[in-house]
């Protein structure tokens, strides 16, 4: 029996063909999904050529991160007069040969000369470890304050001299570090001046390497930058010299409570009185509920303000005098325990349409804070005058009970009374008008009680006339 079976026709090679050309589209539209370089440089391509162009760009790429590496580098440390001399001396090269002048022709070999010495002059690195510290953070207008620079040498050789420069304030000073045996260290002191109050940046302690000419420079940040605070000359206040201001509890006033700590008088009950203020033994005697009454105490708040205002003060020195008149107030109500409330004008910027009304309160939580912001208290332009800081200080704080205005010698008495006039009925207020140089005096206006300082030590006898007083 012969075997019929269905036998196929189709070619194998459709079928290779087609296979061939699946793998070449599912090849084709995964390079298409992708969006790296080479899909952009070359497509699909995997032969010869494209793996050449590809490495062709990557050693192009790899050669211009280093170049542009090296010149970073190299405009770091090239000053304005390096880039000038390297210029003259290509041009002097050019031009001398072209034309034949040997003048010219040794100009180019002298910058030459120079170029090499200032690259020799950047080779190696320092073996230094240089540090800066502090002794004291803050210190008062005259005293003495400095800054510790240490250079240690931690390897077998011995180091080269080196200068590091110290920004002290607005000034550099240059400090110069001698040879360093091996693993032995150097400690330098640097003063700051504290001729004034202020707050002085010292520092980063940078290191500087260079060539003699001075074509080249290259720094290095060894430390980060530190403060200095110069607090204002203070006084010392005793607490009871004030004589405006009483004991803790407060003062007795003429208003009368049903609870305080000042006995009255003991009169009828009436309705509403709290049962605790029934005194029962007048009550036995009389038959009657007798109530105890006392007089209303107050807490002393002590306010001191100063004006900053550059038309209120007559110089600088004036105004350094209010300064520390303020914060020897201040201070020492802070050191009291006592309640008060430190003030100055705010400025208003240089192109504000409006003036800005308001006040700047200074911390009183410890008397270092708070002299730590008088440090920063200057002189401006534009502010509000004394009055309109009695105004703003009057209306928002509560329970004023003395109030210390510290001005200059050009503010006038009816301005200082105008002033007067803005703080609550009861609060005394006390000018203290601060005249270098000037013979003290103290003077007694309706409400208001003008002191005339010359010098800081004035307070102090000032306000012990007031106790007389």
């Amino acid at each position: 029996m012969t075997d019929r079976r269905p036998v196929d026709t189709r070619s194998r090679r459709p079928v290779a063909t087609r296979s061939r050309r699946g793998a070449a589209q599912e090849r084709t539209g995964t390079v298409a999904g992708l969006t790296n370089v080479r899909t952009r440089l070359v497509g699909d391509r995997d032969d010869v050529a494209a793996d050449a162009v590809v490495g062709v760009v990557r050693l192009w790429r790899t050669a211009w991160r280093l170049a542009r590496r090296s010149w970073d580098e190299v405009s770091s440390v090239v000053t304005g007069l390096g880039w000038t001399v390297l210029a003259l001396t290509v041009v002097a090269f050019v031009t001398g040969y072209r034309f034949g002048l040997r003048e010219v022709v040794v100009v180019g070999w002298a910058g030459a000369v120079l170029v090499v010495i200032a690259a020799i002059a950047l080779l190696g690195r320092s073996r230094l470890v240089i540090r800066m510290s502090l002794p004291q953070a803050r210190v008062v207008v005259g005293g003495e304050a400095g800054v510790t620079v240490t250079a240690e040498n931690p390897t077998r050789l011995p180091s080269v001299p080196t200068t590091v420069e110290l920004p002290v304030g607005t000034g550099l000073v240059d400090v110069v570090v001698p040879a360093v045996a091996p693993n032995g260290s150097h400690e330098q002191h640097v003063p700051v001046p504290t001729t004034r109050r202020g707050v002085l940046d010292v520092g980063p302690l940078t290191g500087v390497r260079a060539d003699p000419v001075g074509l080249v420079r290259r720094e290095v940040v060894w430390t980060a930058r530190e403060q200095v605070v110069v607090h204002p000359r203070t006084i010392a206040i005793p607490s009871t010299s004030t004589g405006l201001v009483r004991d803790l509890e407060g003062q007795a006033t003429t208003d009368l409570s049903p609870a305080d700590i000042a006995f009255h008088a003991i009169r009828e009950y009436v309705p509403g009185d709290h049962p605790r203020t029934i005194h029962w033994k007048s009550t036995a005697k009389t038959g009657a509920f007798m109530v105890r009454q006392f007089e209303d105490t107050r807490r002393s708040h002590l306010v001191v303000g100063l004006g900053v205002s550059r038309s209120e003060f007559d110089d600088d020195e004036e105004f350094e005098l209010a300064v520390s008149v303020a914060a020897s107030l201040g201070a020492r109500a802070v050191r009291d325990g006592r309640e008060v409330t430190v003030v100055v004008s705010e400025r208003t910027p240089e192109f504000a349409k409006r003036p800005v009304r308001a006040v700047q309160t200074l911390p009183t939580v410890t008397p270092t804070r708070l002299l730590d912001a008088f440090a920063s208290v200057g002189l401006a332009d534009a502010c509000l005058p004394v009055a309109e800081v009695a105004g703003i200080v009057g209306r928002d704080t509560v329970g004023i009970s003395v109030a210390f205005l510290v001005v200059g010698s050009t503010v006038g008495v009816a301005a200082l009374r105008l002033a007067a006039s803005r703080f609550p009925v009861g609060v005394e207020v006390v000018a203290v008008v601060c005249e270098p140089e000037a013979v003290p005096r103290s003077v007694r206006v309706a409400g208001l009680t003008v002191m005339t300082i010359g010098y800081l030590e004035d307070l102090r006898h000032a306000l012990h006339r007031s106790v007389s007083a």
